[in-house]
């Protein structure tokens, strides 16, 4: 009887070794399923992570056009003064011109 208890022991053993190594395989399987997945988010989350590096730097690039925009409109706003006021000096210079001429007859 020992070695019928024994003999069912070891298939006992056997069979859940079996039944062991046939779930590791399974969960090897698995795993290589999670493992691509894994690889495939990393990529994902690295394009996002490179397309969010690159919108960050399109608008600071789009700001600093923006702040450029406005100085030069600025700086064509000072230049239509600069010109008004030349014009207005040209204009006085004909004034002048004419004093003179009326001042030398």
């Amino acid at each position: 009887m020992a070695s019928a208890s024994s003999s069912s022991a070891r298939h006992l053993f056997d069979e859940s070794k079996t039944r062991l190594c046939a779930r590791v395989g399974v969960n090897v399987n698995n795993l290589g399923s999670v493992t691509r997945q894994i690889v495939k988010y990393s990529e994902t989350n690295e394009i996002m992570h490179q397309t969010l590096k690159n919108f960050t730097q399109v608008d600071v690039v789009s700001d600093y056009s923006k702040q450029n925009l406005q100085k030069m409109s600025l700086i064509l706003q000072h230049v239509g003064y600069q010109y008004d006021v030349m014009q207005d000096s040209v204009n006085h210079l004909d004034y002048l011109k004419e004093q003179v001429t009326a001042m030398e007859r």
